[in-house]
């Protein structure tokens, strides 16, 4: 079923709807086994399932410090879950906001954004879409990168006061540059 971001407003405020679904079907570890023998405790253990499938453990670490101070941001990220989708969250005070979210369920084929309001694009080598309500100036704008063909990495960037829509996608530019080559 096609997910609709709408407006960047909309977007900010509807993504914890559009990634609930993402962590569904977690795996979860069996209990321990009661009398283990020799032969079963000298075994190796086998490494547990990834997280993350496509090996984006930790958005957080996305960005470096020298990446941080190129994007402006001068604070360290709060790692978050927004819907059972792993995002991380910088604020920088007075200024603006950044959030990356990770699902792991949607690519962008999956995404059903506005049309009016969105622009394909490339970022490295990953397909992407910019997504931003030119009209509402309200200083918010997104960058949507493709994972693979079943998962999204989503930039948004809001400034502080909302407004200045065509800074807020620089920014979410800037940032989508400098994450893209670390992703599988």
């Amino acid at each position: 079923m096609p997910r609709s971001l709408g407006s960047p407003t909309r977007g900010l405020l509807l993504a914890p709807s559009l990634l609930v679904l993402a962590a569904c079907g977690q795996q979860s570890t069996p209990p321990a086994a009661v009398g283990h023998t020799s032969a079963q405790a000298s075994a190796p253990a086998l490494p547990p399932p990834s997280a993350s499938p496509t090996g984006l453990a930790d958005l957080c670490t996305l960005l470096s410090p020298q990446d941080r101070s190129t994007a402006g941001i001068t604070v360290l990220g709060k790692s978050k879950d927004i819907a059972g989708a792993r995002a991380c969250d910088w604020t920088v005070p007075g200024t603006f906001g950044v959030t990356v979210t990770f699902d792991e369920k949607h690519g962008l084929a999956d995404l059903d954004v506005t049309k009016k309001n969105v622009t394909k694009t490339t970022v490295g080598t990953h397909p992407a879409l910019k997504v931003a309500d030119k009209k509402a100036a309200d200083g918010t704008c997104a960058v949507l990168l493709g994972v693979g063909d079943g998962a999204s990495l989503q930039i948004d960037v809001s400034n502080s006061g909302f407004s200045d829509t065509p800074l807020a996608c620089r920014r979410a530019g800037t940032v989508a540059e400098l994450v893209e080559p670390k992703l599988p």
